[in-house]
């Protein structure tokens, strides 16, 4: 099936079973209330931002798990070559499920710079609420036009964004509440 209908279309990509459309990040609202109404999407599944700060620089190689792996040699299998350069930092993934059988699943994928907004799709799928809520808090990811954009899982004055790869690592004191 071709998607290239979805408004803000860029490309399309079949890989390992899946369909990832990539959309215009400015478009992602439209694009998704055209899946859901046009072309019977009516659930969003899941919402992911992934960071690929660092991806295809020097050190990076694909991996094929097999197993007896040793955890304690840490090595690449098939061609060692860096992955393809990734459009911009952060991707964010809409996993589509249209409702029919057999099921049809497809992915929507935006690209973000660090800093860059998107707009939401809780007027689309309210249950993007939540979602767009842990990426915003786990990533940093803001999502324009949310209703109640504030953080889900950390506390309020919480700095930082715990899923990003520049967060840092190691030496922070744990913090428990009511502790004296």
């Amino acid at each position: 099936m071709s998607y290239s209908d979805l408004p803000g279309f860029v490309a399309q990509k079949e890989a390992f079973g899946e369909t990832t459309v990539t959309i215009e990040a400015a478009r992602i609202r439209d694009a998704c209330a055209h899946a859901r109404d046009e072309l019977g999407f009516r659930m969003l599944v899941d919402l992911v931002a992934t960071d690929y700060l660092g991806w295809a620089s020097k050190g990076v190689s694909g991996y094929i798990a097999t197993a007896g792996r040793d955890l304690n040699f840490p090595s690449t299998q098939g061609l060692q070559a860096l992955p393809a350069v990734k459009p911009k930092r952060f991707s964010v993934s809409y996993q589509l499920l249209k409702l029919q059988t057999p099921p049809v699943r497809v992915r929507l994928q935006c690209w973000l710079d660090d800093g860059e907004h998107i707009p939401s799709v809780v007027s689309v799928w309210p249950t993007a609420d939540w979602h767009e809520r842990e990426q915003y808090d786990l990533m940093g990811i803001t999502f324009d036009g949310h209703p109640n954009l504030v953080r889900l899982l950390m506390d309020d004055d919480w700095e930082g964004h715990p899923l990003r790869k520049d967060y840092p690592i190691g030496g922070e004191p744990v913090r428990f509440s009511d502790a004296e």
